[in-house]
C-alpha cells in the first residue's frame, strides 16, 4: 500500500453503520410537493452550489449557518468527520433546503445545521423534523444534542418542541446544548413530523435526475423575503 493511502486510513475517522433514511414527500403551504431524501457523498459538490450564495447573506445569520454547513459537508465529502449524514429537500428538482448532523455514538446524535434556501413555507421546520425522525425512528437513538445560531432557530427548535436545556457543551460551541429525548420526540411527532411514503414515481424521477440550483440573485431574493411571502 502506498504511504499516502496508509496515512489516509489513519486520518479517516471511524464510521458507525447507519440505516438509510426512507424518502418521503411533503405538501407545502403553496401546494408544491417537496421530496425529502438522503444525500449521497457524491452529491456534495452539487449541493454546495446552492449553499455558496448564502454565505454572503447577513440576514437571520444565514452567513454563519451557511459557512459552517459548507465546511461540514466538505468535511464529509473528504472523509474528515465521523458518521455524518445530509438530508435535502427538493421542489421540481430544485434544492430548497438542507439539514445535516452526525452520530456522536450509537445512542447520542449531534445536530449540525438547518438551511432553508426558500423561505416562508416552513421548509426549515419540515427538514429539521425529518432530521429528528431519522435519528429517532431509523437510527434508533435515545437523544439528540442541539444548539441554535439565530432567534428563528431558537423559536423553531427549542420552543416549538420544546427541548430540554442542559449544561452539556455542544460541538459547535456557543451556548450549551438543548436535548431532544425520545420522550419529547414522541410527544411532538404528531404535530411536527409530516409527509407521505412512498414518493410517487414521477416526483422521485424528477428529484433524482438532477439537483438543480437557482442563480445567486434568485437565492438572495428568496431568503430576503422580497417576494412578499
Amino acid at each position: 500500500m502506498p504511504m499516502d493511502m496508509e496515512l489516509e486510513s489513519v486520518l479517516r475517522p471511524t464510521q458507525y453503520p447507519m440505516a438509510p433514511y426512507p424518502p418521503k414527500v411533503i405538501t407545502l403551504a403553496n401546494g408544491k410537493h417537496m421530496v425529502v431524501r438522503q444525500a449521497e457523498r457524491e452529491d456534495v459538490p452539487e449541493i454546495l452550489k446552492s449553499v455558496h450564495p448564502c454565505l454572503f447573506i447577513e440576514r437571520d445569520y444565514y452567513d454563519i449557518v451557511s459557512a459552517r454547513l459548507y465546511g461540514e459537508l466538505l468535511a464529509w465529502y473528504r472523509y474528515r468527520v465521523k458518521s455524518e449524514y445530509c438530508l435535502m429537500g427538493q421542489v421540481d428538482g430544485y434544492l430548497v433546503g438542507v439539514v445535516n448532523g452526525r452520530l456522536e455514538n450509537e445512542k447520542v446524535g449531534m445536530s449540525y445545521h438547518t438551511l432553508a434556501i426558500d423561505r416562508g413555507l416552513r421548509i426549515g421546520s419540515h427538514l429539521f423534523a425529518a432530521k429528528m425522525e431519522y435519528h429517532m425512528d431509523y437510527l434508533g437513538q435515545e437523544e439528540v444534542l442541539i444548539v441554535a445560531e439565530s432567534p428563528i432557530g431558537f423559536r423553531r427548535w427549542m420552543v416549538e418542541y420544546p427541548l430540554e436545556k442542559t449544561t452539556i457543551p455542544h460541538e459547535l460551541g456557543g451556548g450549551d446544548s438543548y436535548r431532544l429525548t425520545r420522550e419529547i420526540y414522541l410527544a411532538a411527532k404528531h404535530r411536527l413530523v409530516v409527509g407521505e411514503r412512498p414518493v410517487p414515481a414521477d416526483l422521485w424521477e424528477t428529484a433524482t435526475k438532477d439537483i438543480l440550483f437557482a442563480d445567486d440573485d434568485t437565492i438572495r431574493e428568496r431568503i430576503a423575503g422580497l417576494k412578499g411571502r
